[in-house]
């Protein structure tokens, strides 16, 4: 099995957790005939890893409401299992230092020749999940550099001191920063008659870059990451240093 297959198990494990009704559980089994309407989705993946990543859902994954009432449960699933991939990407970058990322994500039907099956146990009824992984290491493994072991960034109280006379005494002043998925304007009717199992969908798509908020700006967006089993975020833009600095002049 590939090391994505791996960073993949535990990204599925988490999410599925937090996605899905019922407390479910994915725990790895011996592959099972899949019920009538399998239906599952692929992933096509560049990079250090290559290939084609394919994740096959028994039928009645289709029907148990597991994404809530009302959802289409299809479309659910194959924005969280193309959510599950582009995670799983991310863990694979963490834990090993190997880049890919998804190129493709399709719809598919049932395959017959798999490399891993999963029983999803939600409630009293258990459900099947079969794998199959064609993908290849272009390079090998590399372990991701502790943190400690990292190169320090270069110095940043030039350019910070040049925007404010003695803004180097607030460098140690702790701030709270939180990530934004999305958000979306609701009545108040509508968020009293919320429920256990509603879903609530926000204006942003999964591949979309998440907002990092300090006081009420934004001051970096990335793409959202697992690392040893907690959310994480890497960056890929940063506001300006002046801009930055607008989030701490409202806490103050």
């Amino acid at each position: 099995m590939s090391r994505y297959f791996e960073c993949w198990t535990g990204v599925a494990k988490a999410l599925f957790a937090q996605a899905l009704a019922g407390e479910p559980e994915l725990a790895e089994s011996l592959p099972k005939p899949l019920g009538a309407g399998a239906f599952g989705f692929a992933a096509t993946l560049s990079g250090d890893e290559e290939g084609r990543f394919a994740v096959i859902l028994d039928g009645a994954l289709g029907e148990a409401p597991l994404m809530g009432e009302g959802v289409d449960q299809r479309a659910g699933w194959g924005e969280l299992l193309r959510e599950v991939a582009e995670a799983a990407a991310g863990q694979l970058l963490a834990s090993t230092g190997a880049s890919c990322r998804v190129v493709q994500f399709d719809q598919i039907g049932e395959e017959g020749k798999v490399s891993s099956a999963f029983q999803l146990k939600a409630g009293e009824r258990v459900f099947s999940i079969l794998v199959r992984d064609e993908l290849k290491a272009l390079r090998p493994a590399s372990p991701a550099e502790p943190p400690s072991a990292r190169p320090a960034p270069a110095p940043a109280s030039a350019p910070v001191t040049a925007l404010s006379p003695g803004i180097e005494l607030l460098l140690d002043v702790e701030l709270e920063a939180s990530l934004r998925f999305g958000c979306r304007e609701m009545p108040l009717g509508e968020l009293l008659d919320l429920g256990p199992g509603d879903v609530v969908q926000l204006d942003r798509h999964v591949a979309d870059p998440v907002d990092l908020i300090v006081g009420d700006k934004i001051v970096a967006r990335g793409e959202v990451v697992l690392i040893n089993g907690n959310f994480g975020l890497r960056v890929t833009e940063v506001a300006a240093p002046r801009k930055r600095l607008e989030s701490i002049r409202c806490l103050f």
